[in-house]
């Protein structure tokens, strides 16, 4: 049975990075998500742990080594660079892979407890020899590999509902076995030149609640006929109408069914999920926090 008290969530914001405050990528919003989720009291202090650093051997599972040892070292190409968006220095390479730290962390808390999350994470956008879109590192990629690893034959669905599609996690693992990928994302949106998933659901500029909604709990219905043993679940927020990347029309009740719904099926199919906070990037910062907020009201509303 689940209790929320018993669930745990893990943080990369101590490994402290400063942009440019002109910089489109709102590094602030973690910290503001972590010391507000203690100061609403829907979470306790003892249930929030700083992250570790990942073991650079578990990056090797889903990137190349020339790749891992050019972030590492700081000497990937200009053009490489630039496509991930943020600064490549230390400060940063540290920060990703506590997020990867943070995500692993939270797939060990859950196969113990049965829900745990991220309060950074779902660099969906890497891939194997390259990263973009604000991703380092692809933290769905490597832990995959690592459950497999572990528990050979364990069925894993990964449910990115970025408004972004998922290119990296598609390109790393579209052809491993006991996985299977579905994305929900902006049909006109970036990335411009999508790698397939398992199943992808593309809306439309301007979607809202309705059309969104519908859909997938129809493809949730679905996927409890599948056997998935775990899901992992990207829980980005740029859907928010008004989002500066998003270009759909979800309100926030909308968002909010839509995590009601994703909790709903783990708890009737019995199943842990890890969750990452995936994207969100509202002009007015507040106005993503509040959504990432709201999807931890609804996780204590269904899990307590």
């Amino acid at each position: 049975m689940m209790a929320w008290d018993n669930f745990h969530f893990y943080y990369s914001d101590h490994y402290e990075v400063k942009l440019d405050p002109n910089h489109r990528f709102p590094m602030n919003k973690y910290s503001m998500l972590r010391n507000s989720l203690i100061e609403k009291g829907i979470v306790k202090n003892s249930q929030i742990t700083a992250a570790q650093l990942i073991n650079i051997d578990h990056l090797y599972l889903a990137h190349t080594p020339d790749y891992i040892e050019q972030v590492l070292d700081l000497s990937l190409s200009r053009e490489k660079a630039r496509a991930i968006g943020l600064p490549l220095n230390e400060e940063m390479v540290r920060r990703a892979l506590g997020s990867q730290g943070a995500f692993w962390q939270a797939v060990t808390s859950s196969l113990g407890t049965g829900f745990s999350a991220s309060l950074a994470g779902g660099t969906h956008h890497a891939h194997a020899d390259s990263g973009e879109g604000f991703c380092f590192f692809n933290d769905f990629a490597v832990n995959v590999r690592r459950l497999h690893r572990e528990r050979p034959g364990y069925k894993i669905l990964i449910l990115d509902l970025d408004v972004h599609q998922g290119n990296g996690n598609s390109s790393i693992l579209n052809k491993d076995k006991d996985v299977f990928i579905a994305s929900y994302h902006g049909k006109n949106n970036y990335p411009y030149r999508k790698v397939p998933s398992h199943l992808d659901r593309s809306f439309a500029d301007g979607t809202g609640d309705e059309e969104y909604l519908r859909t997938l709990g129809e493809d949730l219905s679905n996927f409890s006929k599948m056997g998935f043993q775990h899901l992992l679940y990207q829980a980005g927020v740029d859907s928010l109408k008004g989002d500066a990347f998003g270009k759909l029309s979800m309100s926030h009740e909308g968002l909010k069914e839509r995590d009601r719904m994703v909790f709903e099926f783990v708890k009737r199919n019995q199943i842990p999920l890890t969750m990452a906070l995936g994207g969100g990037y509202s002009k007015d910062v507040t106005q993503t926090v509040n959504a990432y907020i709201g999807t931890y009201e609804v996780a204590k509303e269904v899990f307590s």
